[in-house]
């Protein structure tokens, strides 16, 4: 009995652990459907080629205030380009220094690292970030 317990308990926890299981919900920002391939090779994002830098990028059909992608040093992290806690406005686009982008309509510093903000409800809003060769992908 303890063998077929131990046993479920284990298939559970194996097919619960997905990869593909990515929570990108904030009440403030639209889920964009959208991919863009960013070549690092090009002079516009050759930045990209070291940690602590970050580009911005429009995708077409993507987050209206762009993309903001951020080399942390052991891969890349990409995020929404508006401010993650209040509507879309026009004083609502992130501007990037170093390793932070920050909202001037709230005067809040997220850091590019984990897309948090002490005493914020909610972080950067994350997209995946995938790696091929010189080429990232960044979709939702």
């Amino acid at each position: 009995m303890k063998k077929i317990l131990f046993l479920l308990s284990l298939t559970f926890l194996i097919l619960g652990c997905s990869k593909d299981k990515f929570n990108n919900s904030n009440p403030y920002l639209p889920n964009y459907s959208f991919s863009i391939d960013i070549n690092t090779n090009l002079p516009s994002y050759s930045g990209l080629d070291f940690s602590g830098n970050a580009i911005k990028a429009y995708p077409a059909n993507g987050p209206l205030k762009g993309i903001i992608v951020f080399n942390t040093g052991s891969g890349y992290m990409a995020f929404d380009g508006s401010c993650p806690n209040q509507t879309i406005t026009s004083c609502s686009t992130l501007t990037i220094s170093g390793g932070t982008a920050t909202c001037s309509c709230e005067s809040a510093a997220y850091s590019l690292f984990t897309g948090q903000c002490p005493g914020k409800q909610y972080p950067l809003k994350q997209y995946k970030v995938d790696v091929n060769g010189s080429v990232l992908r960044v979709y939702n």
